[in-house]
Order: C-alpha cells, then sequence, then structure tokens
C-alpha cells in the first residue's frame, strides 16, 4: 500500500497555542501537529530553553529540532500590555492551549484557566506539571530524571548489586507528550458533544506512575522487596555473535523451537527441562552458553538474514541506521526540513498514517516544516489577527512582540 498525505487528517482545522518549554508540552503539541492541528509555538523574548540545550549542532539544540516540527513561531512578551493583548486575541479564535508552568505562574500571567475560559468558553486548557496542582510537591520543579529517580525507575533500572541507574532519552517526557496529546485529543471529542472546554492536567509524576503500570501492582501480603518487572528471563535478551550484537525473542513454544532449529539445538528444544520460558529463566547457565557458542558461528546480520520471520529478532543498530533503513523508508517515517539557522537536515516526520479520508482542504494545515525560528512567524500571525503593517511594526519596535 502506498502511504499518502493528501487525506484529511483528523485534527486539521484545530488551532493549538503551544505555551511550553522543553520536551514533554511541546512535543505533546508536536504529537497534535502530526494529526493535522495548526501549532502556534508562543515562546517568551528569552526564547524555549531547549534553544540553549547543550549540542553536538553548533547553530541549535538538536533536541529543539526534534521536538518542535511542523509549527510556526511566534514571540511575545506576557508581561507588556501589547504581548498580553495579541495573546488575547489569539485565545478567542484558538481551540487549545498548552503550557507547562508550575502551579501560581499561570494566575500571575494571567493565563490560568478561569481568565481564559471567559474569552473562549470553547478552550481546551492542558496544564502540564511536575507533580499535580495539589499536595506538598505541586510548587516544586519536575524534570523527567527527578521524576525517575522518584519514582523507582532509576532503582529498577540499576543492576542488583550495584548502583541505581537514569533511562536516558526522556522517556518520561516522551511519554507524558502522549498522554497530552491523547488527553486534549479525549477533550476535543467530548467538546463536540457539549460545546464547552474543559481544563487538562497532566503531569510528569502521573506519567512516570503510568508507564509502570506493570510494576505498580502489590498484592495482600507480599514483602516489600520483590521482582516486580515483566523480565523474561533465561535466552531472550541481547547475545554477542562473531560480529555484532543481536536482540533474539524466543519465549513462544514455537519462537523457541525455531531458534533451537537454526542454531543446531532441535535436541535442547525436544528437552522437556526447557519447554516454557520459566524453566529456561531457570535454566539459564545451561542455556545461554549454548546459545552464544552457536551464534559465535555467524555475524548478527547473517542470523538475522536466516531468522527471518521464524524468530523475532534485531541486530542491535546505532539510530543513525534508522535514516536510511528500508523498513523506515518503505513507511515514510523520515522528511527533509530546513532550519533558519541549522541548515538542511533530516528528522522524523510523521508515526501514523491515516488513509481514507476526503482531500485536504486548502490552507488547512498552515506548516509542515522543521521547527521554527525564535519568532520567524510572528508578523504572518499578527496579520491573520487583523494588524495591519503599521501595527505590526509598532508592536515589534516595542518588544512586546519580537
Amino acid at each position: 500500500m502506498t502511504m499518502t498525505t493528501e487525506t484529511t487528517l483528523p485534527l486539521s482545522g484545530v488551532k493549538v497555542l503551544d505555551l511550553s518549554a522543553y520536551i514533554a508540552g511541546p512535543y505533546g503539541c508536536t504529537l497534535l501537529g502530526d494529526l493535522g492541528a495548526d501549532i502556534i509555538k508562543v515562546e517568551p523574548p528569552e526564547g524555549d530553553n531547549l534553544r540553549k540545550y547543550p549540542s553536538t549542532l553548533e547553530s541549535e539544540s538538536r533536541a529543539f529540532l526534534g521536538v518542535n516540527r511542523n509549527k510556526r513561531g511566534l514571540c511575545l512578551d506576557l508581561k507588556q500590555p501589547n504581548g498580553y493583548a495579541v495573546l488575547s486575541l489569539l485565545v478567542q479564535e484558538a481551540d487549545v492551549l498548552v503550557h507547562n508552568f508550575r502551579p501560581g505562574v499561570p494566575e500571575r500571567l494571567r493565563i490560568d484557566f478561569d481568565t481564559l475560559k471567559n474569552i473562549n468558553p470553547r478552550l481546551v486548557y492542558c496544564a502540564m506539571t511536575g507533580y499535580g496542582d495539589r499536595g506538598p510537591l505541586a510548587g516544586h520543579a519536575g524534570y523527567d530524571q527527578v521524576l525517575q529517580s522518584m519514582t523507582g525507575m532509576c532503582a529498577s533500572q540499576g543492576k542488583a548489586d550495584g548502583p541505581p541507574e537514569i533511562l536516558y532519552g526522556s522517556v518520561v517526557d516522551f511519554y507524558g507528550a502522549s498522554l497530552i496529546a491523547s488527553s486534549i485529543s479525549a477533550a476535543l471529542y467530548r467538546r463536540e458533544q457539549t460545546g464547552q472546554g474543559q481544563a487538562v492536567q497532566v503531569s510528569l509524576l502521573g506519567s512516570a506512575l503510568a508507564m509502570q503500570s506493570t510494576r505498580l501492582v502489590w498484592a495482600d501480603d507480599e514483602p516489600r522487596r520483590i521482582e516486580r518487572d515483566m523480565r523474561s528471563g533465561g535466552i531472550t535478551g541481547i547475545h554477542p555473535t562473531q560480529d555484532g550484537y543481536l536482540y533474539i525473542s524466543a519465549n513462544t513454544p514455537h519462537f523457541w523451537k525455531s531458534l533451537c532449529e537454526h542454531l543446531g539445538l532441535a535436541d535442547v528444544a525436544a528437552d522437556e527441562r526447557y519447554d516454557t520460558v520459566k524453566k529456561r529463566a531457570a535454566h539459564a547457565a545451561e542455556l545461554i552458553p549454548m546459545v552464544r557458542a552457536a551464534l559465535a558461528a555467524a555475524p548478527a546480520r547473517a542470523w538475522a538474514e536466516k531468522f527471518g520471520q521464524s524468530v523475532p529478532c534485531s541486530v542491535v543498530k546505532q539510530v543513525e541506521d534508522m535514516f536510511d533503513d528500508p523498513q523506515v523508508e518503505a513507511m515514510e517515517f523520515m522528511s527533509a526540513y530546513r532550519s533558519p539557522k541549522a541548515g538542511g537536515y533530516r528528522a522524523l516526520a510523521r508515526w501514523a498514517h491515516f488513509d481514507g479520508g476526503a482531500a485536504e482542504p486548502a490552507g488547512a494545515r498552515r506548516h509542515t516544516g522543521g521547527a521554527p525560528g525564535l519568532g520567524e512567524h510572528s508578523r504572518d500571525i499578527l496579520g491573520e489577527l487583523g494588524y495591519d503593517a503599521a501595527a505590526i511594526d509598532v508592536l515589534l519596535q516595542s518588544a512586546a512582540v519580537r
């Protein structure tokens, strides 16, 4: 099947004001943009702090480019009356507003839900916080690795005889972004039924807990210290080969038998001592050396080709390999972009496909490119709000808008 971008995306026509910074809030908005929404990234004069994050790209933060695709950029000083007036006009016609200010800050800036719903009763208002809006930590700043450490993720990631370990890749932030996008989509659906907007609250604490649902089960009378992970043990995992590493999953009877046959261990597959995942985990010390001895006969890529569909596996690759991976290309997951500072680059373009819809109406999506420069689209957005060229010049000169 050939994928196409010409069908109407589910959130086409929805306008989102992204006042958030760093990763979770901005990427939640990006996910909405991937679904067709028009995203306006509203930054303060100093810009999103993620722009200044350490990066091996000299001209721009790699993280900022990756997190903020398909947005238009507007720079406002909300502390100035003229800057706040621009935001008020945007709120009048917006469907969604997202921010990640700590509790109390929105009230000081006059962008709290109670204030903005008087401007637009249909507004879906999403606050992303570290810990929620109540409780002893409500006013604390929350960050990905802080929440990893607090919620047991680092302790679980560490080896039994070693110290806790961070999970790199901002996993809580990105899961939080998914919860933002899904919660807002649900609120928009409810608005279609009621005609009213509502406040949505997502937190990094809730995100860190939600992504550990398989661990967060404590049966009555169970001890405190007990293994809570879904670790099948035994053969499933990463193994060295003659050249490179190979991940193998062989939990089902079918895949276990296929693996053994490919490795010349048919007698092992028939052995009743190893005929369940639990038994194989219990006999891992016997099985793993046999499997690895067989894998040492060929490189990881050769084994992956040999296993084909009969054994779930993957060569352990570098992230750079994904830019030219045949499966990634077939699914059109990547695209070429251009940044005002970084120039041309390739990055993620989509993660879902929607086929069979109506043709995309002209102008349904105002921007389908890379991350915006600071205030890159300010003039265009102000023009859409009804400001003429002279009024725009005055705003820019006053620094209320950049």
